[in-house]
């Protein structure tokens, strides 16, 4: 097998002579200004071994991404008792859908469309308190850091989220009125819109998730993030819902869990193996990153990373 430090440098040159490169988000200010031309990878393996290429220590917003750090937190916090108000099925609908909230009596279908991130943070305020999520939340990323201090919220990105966000409002009402949101609304919002606005650059981000590869331990302290029975309830969410109505084409395409954001981010993960952060700011029409995706594609093509890869059978 190739070696990771030639194969990388190899994937972001290829993309960066890619024309197509799809259409930043617009809706939410701050995204709207960020550089389409702008590509990082950078890759974590289980050995620690640390790869970052192009723009890969660039901050960036990785808006829905951050769903998969509240998940943890919450399971953390309430355990299976998070699915009694969230379920773990695909949505089939876009990120942001309210349609299924009125036939499923306000219950979102999984944790990682808007709905479901909503109530996950509903969860959050109530076991910490507003300010007391925040700072959970923090507490458990920045030990997954080389960096800890670098890691943090743009206060400016999550008031602009706040403003602009009415689709987001009224899925938290409508749950409210299914008694799915227990906390006033504005005060769930608000830690949810801070979330999201959680900043950090392509080689933070993969090693955020590299407790996602090693079964829910710190690699880099030793200590327990999560349980494995639960670190592979949220692969399998990320791999079944990670990339909304786009999900499937994804396990297709690439074939590892992954979350996608907004804000062009994907985090991916090879059990065992490695965690990988791509970010190309371009979405495609589900509002998944387009360069990401290929290049993600690209890497399971030479490294053979694919989870569902045949073990020595052909056809």
């Amino acid at each position: 097998m190739t070696a990771l430090q030639d194969i990388l440098p190899r994937i972001v040159d290829e993309m960066r002579g890619v024309v197509e490169r799809g259409t930043v988000a617009n809706y939410i200010p701050p995204l709207a200004c960020v550089d389409p031309s702008k590509f990082g990878m950078a890759v974590v393996e289980a050995d620690g071994t640390f790869h970052r290429f192009g723009d890969a220590d660039e901050p960036f917003s990785i808006q829905s991404v951050s769903k998969v750090f509240g998940l943890t937190l919450a399971l953390d916090a309430v355990g299976d008792g998070l699915w009694q108000r969230v379920r773990q099925e695909p949505s089939g609908s876009a990120f942001n859908s309210i349609i299924q909230l009125e036939s499923e009596h306000g219950i979102p279908r999984n944790p990682f469309i808007n709905a479901g991130a909503i109530v996950v943070s509903d969860i959050l305020v109530s076991c910490f308190g507003r300010t007391g999520a925040e700072d959970a939340l923090l507490n458990l990323l920045r030990p997954l850091a080389r960096d800890p201090a670098s890691v943090m919220v743009d206060r400016e990105m999550a008031q602009q989220e706040a403003q602009t966000g009415f689709r987001n409002l009224a899925l938290g009402n409508y749950m409210r009125n299914f008694d799915n949101i227990v906390n006033p609304v504005e005060q769930t919002l608000d830690f949810y819109f801070h979330q999201c606005a959680l900043t950090m650059s392509c080689g933070q981000l993969a090693e955020m998730g590299a407790y996602l590869m090693t079964g829910g331990v710190n690699p880099l302290t030793g200590e327990r993030v999560m349980s494995t029975r639960q670190t592979q309830t949220v692969l399998a969410l990320m791999m079944m819902c990670g990339h909304y109505d786009g999900s499937g084409a994804f396990a297709i395409r690439v074939g590892l869990p992954g979350k996608s954001g907004v804000g062009g981010g994907i985090l991916a993960i090879t059990p065992g193996v490695a965690s990988v952060a791509v970010w190309s700011p371009g979405l495609n029409a589900q509002g998944n990153s387009l360069l990401g995706t290929l290049a993600l594609e690209r890497l399971v093509q030479e490294t053979g990373w694919n989870v569902f890869r045949a073990c020595g059978h052909t056809v």
